[in-house]
């Protein structure tokens, strides 16, 4: 999956001359936590964030009274604490490696560009709606974790075992074990009741972590 198939098009942005009040204003009208910030000619400049905007104040404000503290802060501008230059991705990127680049950076969202024009953003709130629909977290069914050793074919045993018995899966995902030379797997599967399953796979050499029925 890629980018290009999960971000928001035509996002919201601001230009860099626009008031953080202002700012903040667009942010709470349209639900969103962060804008592309552009210039007079529409180049992406800048990235600032609601967080960027809540903690910005003037550098003298202790020793300023209320009006000239309202005063000064209505002078600020975006350009003054947006983000730059900008972690930008394109259409093409696949969607683990834009998530990387988020944990990497310690950022919540990135513009999607093609060329030097703006398309979209993918944020994080986005990668939490896919990560819900790779574990099928919105259909019922009996959810399973093994402590499995990693080694070659185990998948295919796991999803004949499963397909036996008359199974669906919903979900499938392999994850890193605190254990060395061991991965856990996720699966959650339709039609099938938890005792079942656990007969079904009962001959794969592993630990069974959980299993529940959500």
């Amino acid at each position: 999956m890629l980018v290009g198939e999960r971000m928001r098009r035509d996002p919201v942005t601001v230009t860099e001359d626009v008031g953080i009040g202002e700012a903040l204003r667009i942010m709470r009208e349209n639900k969103i936590r962060r804008l592309p910030v552009l210039d007079r000619r529409g180049k992406l400049v800048g990235i600032v964030s609601e967080k960027d905007l809540l903690h910005a104040s003037p550098s003298p404000a202790t020793s300023l009274d209320i009006y000239e503290l309202h005063y000064l802060l209505s002078k600020l501008t975006v350009k003054k604490v947006m983000a730059s230059p900008v972690i930008t991705v394109d259409e093409q990127t696949p969607l683990e490696e834009a998530a990387r680049i988020m944990v990497d950076n310690g950022i919540g969202g990135l513009p999607v560009v093609r060329g030097n024009e703006l398309v979209g953003i993918i944020t994080e709130t986005d990668l939490f709606k896919i990560f819900l629909e790779l574990l099928g977290a919105r259909t019922s069914g009996v959810r399973l974790t093994l402590e499995v050793s990693d080694r070659r074919g185990l998948l295919a045993d796991l999803t004949s075992a499963i397909a036996g018995i008359g199974g669906n899966i919903i979900s499938l995902g392999t994850f890193s074990s605190d254990q060395p030379g061991l991965a856990l797997i996720t699966v959650k599967v339709a039609d099938v009741t938890e005792q079942g399953l656990l007969e079904a796979i009962s001959h794969i050499e592993g630990k069974v972590i959980d299993i529940r029925t959500i």
